[in-house]
Formats: C-alpha cells, structure tokens, sequence
C-alpha cells in the first residue's frame, strides 16, 4: 500500500538530540558505537531477570524463553529530590517515566544552550513513542494474585497459618499498592510527567505503534509543527521494558533470534532481539530555527505513513 505522505509547507529542523542506549549515555556515544559496529548485545543481567528461572532452549518448553541476550541499560543516577520527587515514591514509579525525564531535559539543554532557563515553555509540546505496557505494571498485577497463592496452598493441603505466612512473604517481594502506584505505572505519565516537571505547556501525549511507535510520535510532532500549534516539539522514543514479560511475548510468538543476534537484511536472519533505549529529537519550523539562530542538525522534509490492510497479521 502507498504511504500517506504528508506535505511539508515547512520544512522541520532537528535542533535538540539527546540519547540512553546500551553501551553510552548520550547521542555522541550512540552514534559513536554505532560507527563502530560494536555489539552490544550482553546476556541478561540478574537486575532485570535470572536466566536460571526462564531460559530453555526448547521454543516449546512452557513458560519459558529460548533467548537469554539483549541490549540492557547500565545503572543512571537519578536525584529524585533535584526532580521534586519524594524519594519513598521511587518504587511506586516505573523507571521509563524517571529516564525520560532526564532525556527531556537533556534534550532542551541541547537545543536552547545558554538560554534553557529563560525559554518560553507555554508552546513546547512532547510526543513520544510509548508502549502501553510499563514494566511496573505486572509488578502491580502480581500481588493482586494472593487469593490464587491461598487457593493453591490450600489445596496442597497446607495449614492455614501457613498458607498466610506464606502468601505474606511472597507479597513482600512487590512494591505495595500506594498513592503514586497508578500514575508510576501508566504509560501516557511518561510524557505527563515531562511536561509537569520541566513546565511545558504545549501538548502531552504518547502514542502506540508497536515497533513503529516513535515514527507515530514523529509523525504527530511534525503535524503540531505544520499546523501551528507549537513552536517546538519534543519528539522520540522511550522503551526501558526489558523483562520477562516481553521475552516471553516475543518467544512464544515465536519471533526472537535462536542463535541469539540481529542480523538484519542477512540471508541469515533468524529473529529479532530486544534492547532498552531512550532517543529524543527537540523539532522546530526551519524557519523559526534559522531566525534564533539554532544549531540545526537535519531537516525533516517529509514523513510518510501507512498499513497493509488485509495483506498481512493485525500487528503488521
């Protein structure tokens, strides 16, 4: 099917990058790794899930994944009080929402420089590719399971107080239910909470295409732009959903590499593999960048979109 392109009356200038990948901390480090060719690509650290508990190398085995490498952020420092974050609610925040603050910002350094603390923010908007899934989200539906833990227990033939203690111990490895656990676990937060903190007054949102998610966001940041709606846009991806759940998703789908690497455009493909990462581009008219004299690093003269129709599965 064609694409829907979209006519650019002005062209849109890249004036802001910022970026969290596998292996560096910023845009210049991406891209360096990048030229590189370097694998990054690691086996799964015990921070996100132990190979141990879901790794099989039999695709067919329940519950279970045949992969066991992918692409894993390193630990980020994070002053929760400089972000006006109460400390205690750290756990009750999924960690997309935390990291995509420290983009955002980065992001508006990068394009503002000397003037990031004086700019106008009532027209700066942020769209971002999102999926719907946090990862904090199955932690919270977890512990909703006791009465499943009680009946299982119970018809074990295991004795009442026992069955509580238990079932007390195995709730203690989840974050409890509090006041900042819904909006921690929600993905739509993760632009709502950029635009709260970093007091941007443009539009908010996130948008879920799947793979395609932060070309959406692109898309709709361009049309913001085209229509005159703000005057700058933050735009990108944020995906730090690197656990079990998603492998497991991927795996009985089934559609991960089982050699355990991407190969894309190869005879030798087998599958895809999954990585965290955080990119965000800070867009503006061509015109309105060239008359503030931004530093511009690309221009975007067109974006197309489209869907196969009946060609191909629902999530094509």
């Amino acid at each position: 099917m064609p694409a829907q392109t979209s006519v650019m009356k002005h062209p849109i200038a890249i004036v802001g990058v910022s970026a969290l990948f596998p292996g560096s901390t910023d845009a210049t480090g991406f891209w360096s790794d990048i030229l590189q060719g370097k694998d990054l690509l690691t086996d799964v650290p015990p921070s996100h899930w132990r190979i141990e508990d879901y790794y099989d190398a039999n695709p067919a085995a329940p519950d279970k994944t045949y992969a066991k490498r992918g692409g894993f952020l390193s630990p980020i420092d994070f002053d929760a009080l400089g972000w006006g974050i109460p400390p205690q609610t750290l756990p009750a925040t999924d960690t997309a929402q935390l990291l995509a603050l420290v983009l955002a910002q980065s992001v508006l350094q990068d394009a503002a420089r000397e003037n990031f603390a004086s700019m106008d923010r009532s027209r700066i908007s942020v769209i971002l590719g999102v999926t719907s899934a946090q990862e904090l989200l199955f932690s919270m539906v977890s512990r909703l399971q006791r009465p499943v833990w009680v009946k299982a227990l119970r018809e074990s033939g295991i004795a009442e107080s026992d069955v509580q203690a238990a079932c007390d111990r195995i709730a203690a490895q989840y974050v409890p239910w509090q006041e900042a656990s819904f909006p921690g676990l929600l993905g739509n937060v993760v632009a709502g909470r950029i635009a709260n903190r970093l007091n941007l007054g443009g539009t908010n949102c996130v948008t879920d295409a799947a793979c395609a998610s932060t070309f959406s966001a692109l898309s709709m940041a361009v049309n913001e732009l085209q229509l005159g709606l703000s005057d700058l846009v933050i735009a990108g991806g944020v995906d730090t959903l690197n656990d079990i759940f998603m492998y497991m998703c991927f795996s009985k789908t089934p559609a991960l590499s089982p050699s355990g690497d991407c190969r894309p455009f190869s005879d030798q493909a087998d599958g895809t593999m999954l990585g965290e990462g955080l990119g965000m581009f800070a867009l503006k008219r061509l015109a309105d960048a060239e008359r503030d004299g931004d530093r511009i690093y690309a221009l975007l003269r067109g974006v197309g979109t489209a869907s196969d129709g009946r060609s191909k599965s629902v999530y094509a």
